[in-house]
């Protein structure tokens, strides 16, 4: 008995283990981008970004735990049933109690795990988090200044300069704009020809100004001007607070509080929400109970299906679970349910059910034979359309064991009987594909679309999950909540594409090598180099069908999906335009005068300015020639002019005012900026095509915005495709080295290729965008380091 039990234990533990790896590296996986760039941004050393990584896991553990313990119940007993193992042993006398006795050991331990990390672990790494969210936000912003970019990094300073010539220990500046908006009505202006920017401390710089001239107004009195010239001045400049750092899911202090806080909480104003809080922290590990209870019965009579039926279970179970849950928090922050009630209400209903279903099998009611015969039934119906394919491909298996078997033989012969001929000539065929190619394929194929359609369906749950609060508080119609998840499918199929090529292959090729399949087909004298060209050409053939999925159909549903997010989440209806881009350079013509634009506010539905200052420069020097201010500018359709109003125009030339005059309403002919050029699309990169980025950043390059980030999505798009290639190479080794471990030990090896490639590709994607990398280099270094790996470790594996 003692043997049986450690046989089933190792069963769901195996399971569980697997299972807690991957939704943790799933949930962990949508940070990661988000995390890399806050400590890139702020020059984080490495033991700070180990720091947040460690610290951010705790509260994805509190939902990953139940998950896991659950998954392991339900697959492990799963596979046994289809197996017929649990139809041996209740055949021997094993009743349906001793399988939950086996699966409560590992659910006692998933739930003393889940306590520990929900009353300890999360509230200090949340602790933690916090301060290290305000560590950030004073800390110095990595900062490397683009030439002909406006910068708004530094503190009530826009900065503007025309050409950056980095030197060791200090840089050299020419031609720079420098704005102080401390007041927005009337921003101070300085000019200089160059200057020497060092490090000045921790918290900016030190500018020291050649050539300068700074020029002063007051906004009610336009007669009054300052103008100020300077050889040489010295300007320290302090870098803005991070205002954007976020870490992790934290979003109240109070995930941060220790019990012994929430309890005396508990009696003062809004106590619910700190008792709501101290509930949870003891619910979501007893989950790992409640869901043991209604995984025993189901996975024990899951016959058909084996692990397919099983891992349908598992994600029916966790969206009904968590949804039960968010709905019984929601309530009871609304004061519907008492605090308790509403955090357990989930827990209480799984213990019912899970109790009937036990009874039931315990008693052979025909209840839980309906309810598993539906869900096979329904998992039937879907596999249905592939099912002659499978028969298909068992007969051509038998067909393939039998040639090889054969193929065996005539080697002997040959080395023996040389005199024979070949019985199999057809087996000698040449060409792509041979029948070994065409059973490969299958094999791939069939892992590929069940890997992706699994990972698909999980990141539709968690989203899902992450929005049904936002759902429940602005009560939005559940027919935009799936209008919203269609259309947020094909990105994630984008997205996982490569890490399903990635299982897949690993999956594959190591249930051939544990088969000993692999073995026998190089005994007929195919070469593994032989063997991945078919599933190498359909990497390709992915590659390339994920670029054009890209080009012509994934902007066009990311828009429609980051509309209806906007929809779910309350925000007010998001327009494509940049109202708070104040800034903006005019358009360049040889020979003549270029022009900053600064404004307060622009409608583009009118065509008009509000406060629209216009500074113009000589094109040799930079030197401030003549600056227009006007409390309101209209677009003439007409007369295709600007009619300015109510302002004022000055004229320099050098250190010296030439000209003053103040009007009512004034037309200047030599502004040819049309409205069109102002309306600047602020657009993602996920919402264009290569083409349309590409013209993007073109465009907003000649108006003086940053494109850094841009242009590094702009190779991403060239690159990411690829890397269904790369996982095909880098997988292969992997799972030759495997030798009889099976398909638990490719998903486990899966797990941290992927995560090691994510974390790689995020870190050098931020570093591109904050100007640590060329952005080519920063997009394509991932792709080129792994392949170059991959191919190392297959050139090294015998063949």
């Amino acid at each position: 008995m003692r043997i049986l039990t450690r046989y089933i234990l190792g069963e769901i533990s195996s399971h569980s283990l697997i299972g807690f790896a991957l939704f943790t590296f799933i949930l962990f996986m949508k940070d990661i981008g988000h995390i890399l760039d806050t400590v890139v941004r702020n020059s984080s050393s490495f033991t700070m970004v180990m720091q947040i990584f460690l610290f951010t896991l705790p509260n994805t553990f509190l939902v990953t735990i139940p998950m896991a313990v659950l998954v392991g119940v339900l697959l492990g007993l799963s596979r046994l049933a289809a197996d017929s193992e649990i139809t041996a042993m209740r055949a021997s006398g094993f009743g349906i109690w001793y399988f939950v006795r086996v699966a409560a050991i590992v659910a006692v331990i998933g739930t003393g795990l889940g306590l520990v990390n929900s009353l300890y672990l999360s509230p200090l790494a949340n602790q933690a988090i916090l301060e290290m969210q305000k560590q950030l936000e004073t800390s110095q912003a990595s900062f490397e200044i683009q030439p002909r970019v406006f910068y708004e990094d530094f503190k009530n300073t826009v900065v503007y300069v025309q050409d950056v010539r980095s030197g060791t220990g200090a840089s050299n500046w020419r031609q720079i704009f420098i704005a102080d908006v401390t007041d927005p009505t009337t921003p101070g202006i300085t000019t200089a020809e160059s200057a020497t920017v060092i490090g000045d401390n921790s918290q900016g710089l030190l500018i020291r100004l050649r050539n300068a001239t700074e020029h002063t107004t007051a906004a009610n009195q336009p007669g009054q001007y300052n103008l100020s010239t300077f050889a040489t001045t010295d300007r320290p400049q302090g870098f803005s607070p991070q205002s954007d750092v976020h870490i992790g899911r934290m979003d109240t202090p109070i995930y941060a509080m220790s019990n012994k806080e929430l309890l005396q909480h508990v009696h003062g104003p809004d106590g619910k929400h700190y008792l709501i809080e101290f509930h949870r922290r003891l619910a979501y590990p007893a989950a790992c109970l409640v869901l043991m209870l209604v995984g025993v019965p189901l996975g024990t009579a899951s016959r058909r299906g084996g692990k397919s039926t099983g891992f349908v279970f598992t994600l029916l179970l966790v969206l009904v679970y968590y949804l039960l849950s968010t709905f019984g928090v929601a309530w009871g922050r609304q004061g519907k349910l008492p605090a308790v009630v509403a955090v357990w209400l989930a827990n209480a209903l799984f213990a019912i059910v899970g109790l009937f279903l036990l009874s039931q099998m315990a008693s052979g009611g025909r209840a839980l034979s309906a309810i598993t015969g539906t869900i096979a039934g329904w998992f039937a119906r879907v596999r249905k359309p592939v099912s002659e394919a499978v028969a298909v491909e068992d007969a051509d298996a038998k067909a393939a064991n039998a040639s090889w078997q054969a193929a065996l033989k005539v080697r002997w012969r040959r080395r023996f009987r040389p005199h024979l001929p070949h019985p199999f000539p057809r087996f000698k065929r040449r060409g792509f594909p041979l029948i070994l190619d065409e059973y490969v394929l299958r094999e791939f194929f069939k892992m590929f679309v069940m890997v992706l359609a699994g990972f698909v369906l999980m990141l539709l749950v968690f989203t899902f999950f992450d929005l049904v609060g936002d759902i429940l508080r602005n009560r939005t119609p559940l027919s935009t909540v799936g209008q919203y998840l269609v259309n947020l499918t094909p990105s994630m199929i984008y997205q996982i594409t490569p890490l399903s090529v990635l299982v897949a292959v690993l999956v594959t090729f190591g249930v051939l090598n544990k088969t000993s399949e692999l073995t026998a087909m190089k005994a007929t004298g195919i070469s593994l180099y032989r063997l991945v060209i078919p599933v190498l050409v359909i990497a390709a053939i992915l590659a390339g069908g994920l670029f054009a999925f890209d080009q012509f159909y994934l902007p066009q549903a990311n828009q429609k999906q980051e509309a209806l997010r906007n929809i779910i989440k309350g925000k007010p209806a998001q327009t494509t335009l940049r109202p708070d881009q104040k800034w903006i350079f005019g358009q360049q013509r040889t020979g003549q005068p270029s022009r900053i634009f600064y404004y307060q506010f622009f409608d583009s539905d009118q065509d008009a300015f509000a406060n629209l200052s216009i500074f113009e420069f000589d094109p040799k020097t930079f030197a401030l020639s003549k600056r227009i201010f006007a409390t309101r500018a209209m677009w003439n359709d007409d007369t295709h002019v600007w009619q300015f109003e109510n302002g004022w125009e000055r004229s320099f030339q050098g250190a010296n005012q030439t000209g003053f005059r103040e009007f009512q309403k004034a037309n200047f002919a030599e502004i040819r900026e049309e409205p069109g050029y102002f309306k600047k699309e602020s657009l993602q990169s996920q919402e264009m095509n290569f083409g349309q980025l590409q013209r993007y950043i073109g465009d907003l390059q000649q108006s003086g915005f940053d494109t850094m980030t841009l242009r590094v999505q702009l190779y991403h798009k060239l690159a990411y495709p690829l890397v269904t290639i790369v996982m095909t190479v880098l997988a292969i080794p992997f799972a030759i080295s495997m030798g009889k471990r099976g398909s638990l030990t490719g998903i486990a090896w899966a797990i941290g290729i992927a995560l090691s490639y994510w974390v790689v590709a995020g870190l050098l994607d931020a570093m591109g965008s904050h100007n640590y990398l060329p952005a080519a280099l920063a997009a394509w270094s991932p792709d080129i380091l792994f392949g170059l790996t991959g191919g190392y470790l297959l050139l090294r594996t015998p063949t």
